[in-house]
């Protein structure tokens, strides 16, 4: 049965879906490996709570309007137009220069232990001095850490090394 009260849109936070919608757990697990990290019950209470759609899709490598779609339908909702979020990962920014790098870290072992590397990327981040860059290795897309640094002003971009390594490259203005 359908919950009207929570509707599936980019901006929807995947815990509040699946509060709603249990049943959508299976399908998100069917659409991308990556999403395997929600049965992990610290990334679960963390992660889920800010976590969007729009978000999930990037870390999940799915376009926006299909995984936003195929949920809606499973859900009981008509299907939406999605318009799909900026890129990311173009061109290497003027300002990435190794030389700037101030600090790298890799998180990968903290995210396997199923702990959420959230504060201490943000801790680093505060730290950054102007012109600063910070480095961040994960297993796949960190979005929403992604949307905090923009709202903080904080240029971003990304590059996939493979399907087991992103690089992050956060920089202060």
């Amino acid at each position: 049965m359908t919950n009207k009260n929570v509707d599936i849109t980019p901006e929807s936070k995947v815990g509040a879906i699946l509060n709603a919608y249990p049943e959508l757990e299976d399908t998100l697990l069917e659409m991308s490996p990556a999403f395997s990290k929600l049965k992990n019950p610290v990334l679960r209470k963390t992660v889920a709570k800010v976590a969007n759609l729009r978000q999930v899709a990037q870390i999940g490598n799915i376009p926006l309007g299909e995984l936003i779609n195929k949920l809606r339908k499973e859900a009981g909702f008509d299907e939406m137009h999605v318009t799909e979020s900026e890129d990311t990962k173009g061109n290497e920014p003027e300002w990435l220069k190794e030389s700037e790098i101030a600090k790298s870290w890799d998180a990968r072992p903290v995210i396997e232990n199923g702990e959420q590397p959230m504060a201490r990327v943000l801790k680093e981040l505060n730290e950054l001095e102007s012109g600063g860059i910070f480095e961040l290795i994960t297993p796949f897309s960190p979005a929403p850490l992604i949307d905090i640094a923009r709202q903080r002003d904080i240029e971003v971009w990304i590059r996939k090394m493979d399907d087991t390594t992103v690089k992050t490259y956060f920089r202060k203005g």
